[in-house]
Order: structure tokens, then sequence, then C-alpha cells
């Protein structure tokens, strides 16, 4: 009888030992510290926790249903995130149409439909309505729009998703691109040429300035091209300026970005004071969709920087 309890007793405690060393692995996974949430390679579970604008979020460290409210949900799609719900601009994106086919269409007023897609991150605006309600949803993380530059701003969306160093490398990698290109364009066009970004239709237009989406941060900001001194002046204060066909042409540059929805009347094109704009005379107005044109996201700035690129470079 003897003989038989040691052998017995060897077997159990190896299965302790094996069940100790596996209860140890789990709950290592199941709490990622926040250091390790700058790793490019997610955790399959857990969380982590992500210091944001308004403080400590715990958030998942593998987020799988993403909502994305205010335009942020192209750095998502840029970093592979899976997205379960955007808001209404950026589903009409037509750049962004074959990505989020699937994806509901969702607004912060619409508690019971974010209920139904079961996210487990809600990323979304710092003046977002019913944030008390979507934090009893899924964990939030909010953003207050131009707080932080462009590129900061992926930065950070990169690390609450704990995507940091995909993050960083995107943005190197842009950087290089946008200067590249920007070198290649004064070349063409010369370092005194001027370039505006407007917007609008025959009712209200305007102008913006170096940080307003619309591809702004990349023609002022990455590549370096000069603003008209008056559209410097008018939009240093909001960031963009709303102003009258009658005074368009004293803010039109060399150059001129139309961001232009195909659905809004643009009859004051055919007027002759925007006819006679020599940027205009010129074909140096180059119109691209305002639909794909508003948010200063990476993939909207990898599309910008392409459409700019080959419209200063006549390559479009």
């Amino acid at each position: 009888m003897k003989k038989l309890l040691l052998p017995l007793m060897m077997v159990i405690v190896l299965v302790l030992s094996a069940c100790g060393n596996t209860s140890e692995k789990q709950a290592t996974t199941g709490n990622t510290s926040s250091s390790e949430a700058s790793t490019s390679t997610p955790a399959a579970t857990g969380t982590i926790t992500y210091q944001s604008e308004t403080g400590p979020v715990e958030v998942p460290a593998n987020p799988q249903r993403v909502i994305a409210l205010a335009g942020y949900a192209g750095n998502l799609i840029a970093l592979g995130v899976p997205l379960v719900g955007v808001d209404s601009w950026t589903k009409a994106d037509p750049n962004f149409a074959e990505q989020l086919k699937d994806v509901a269409e969702v607004s912060d007023e619409n508690i019971e439909k974010m209920i139904e897609l079961k996210p487990d991150l809600i990323i979304a605006a710092s003046d977002t309505k019913n944030m008390d309600k979507l934090k009893k949803i899924a964990p939030v993380v909010a953003y207050t729009y131009n707080k932080v530059d462009y590129l900061k701003q992926v930065e950070e969306i990169a690390k609450a998703v704990n995507q940091a160093d995909k993050g960083a490398a995107w943005i190197a990698d842009f950087k290089e691109r946008a200067q590249k290109a920007g070198t290649e364009i004064k070349a063409k066009i010369g370092d005194d040429a001027t370039v505006t970004v407007m917007e609008g239709d025959s009712k209200q237009l305007y102008i913006f300035g170096s940080a307003w989406g619309r591809g702004t941060e990349i023609i002022y900001q990455a590549m370096g091209l000069k603003m008209p001194d008056k559209v410097k002046e008018m939009t240093s204060e909001k960031g963009y300026y709303d102003l009258s066909l009658e005074v368009l042409p004293e803010y039109l540059g060399d150059y001129v970005f139309y961001s232009k929805d195909p659905s809004v009347d643009a009859s004051f094109q055919n007027t002759d004071t925007y006819k006679n704009i020599p940027a205009v005379k010129n074909k140096h107005v180059f119109e691209v969709d305002a639909r794909g044109f508003y948010f200063n996201d990476a993939a909207s700035l990898d599309y910008q920087l392409d459409f700019i690129t080959k419209s200063l470079l006549g390559q479009s």
C-alpha cells in the first residue's frame, strides 16, 4: 500500500504545479501594464491603462468592436482595428466605402443602436452628447479637436488601441513622404508660390488656415508651402474664415484646392468675378470631393497627400 501511495502523491504534486504555472501565465496576460501598451503586437486578452486628456481609462488590450465618432475612424482603418460603428460623416466618405460597407452608421443620440452593436471601446469627441450613457456601454476615450496637432492625434489614438509602435511607424513614413513631395513641388511651382484651401457654395464660402483638415496640415505644415498673407491673417483666430464671393479674389493664391461637396450649389463658379481670378484663368484650381477631404486622420492624410502631390506636379 505504501509503495502505491508515494507515486500517487508525486503525480498530484506535478499536476498542481502545472496548474499553478498556467494560472500565473493567465494572470500576467490578463493584466497588461501601461508600459506594455506601447508594443505594436497587442495582447490577446486583458486591458491596458490609457492616459487620456481627462485622465486614465482602462481599455481593451486588443479591441475588436470599436465605435468611432467625430471623424476618428480613419486612424483605426489605417491601423487595421475592427470597427462596428461610425458617425454619418465618416460613413459618407467615398474613400472609406469598401472598408465600412458592413459597418453601421451611429450617432451619440442613438444609444439603443450602440448597445446593439456591443462595442468594447468607443472613441469620441470631448463634446459628444450622452457621454455618461456611453461610458456604461463600453470604455470611452474622448479627444478635443485640435487640442494636439494632427500627427500627435494619430499617435494618441494608436496608443489608445495598444498599437503605439505601428502608429509611430506610420507617422515617420508619412513625414518622409510629405517632405519629399514638398521639395519636388517647390522645385516645380517655386518657393514663393501661394496655395489656398477653400470650401463652400454660392451662399457661403470658407478659407482655411494651417490646421483645419482638408489637406491644410499637409500643404502648410508637412510640405511647407506658402499661405497668402490675407488668408493667414484672417484665419489666425478661428482656423477658418467665412467670406463672400465679392472678396474671394483677395484670398485665393496662385494655386487653389476647392473642397467641393457634389450636392451643393456652386453656380458662383459661373460668375465673371470667379472666372477672372488668376488661379482660375491659369487652371490652377483643383476640385476634390469634400466628403473625402474633411478629416485629418491617417487614412485621409494618405489620400490627401497623394491628391495634393499629383495635382501640383501635374500628374492627375
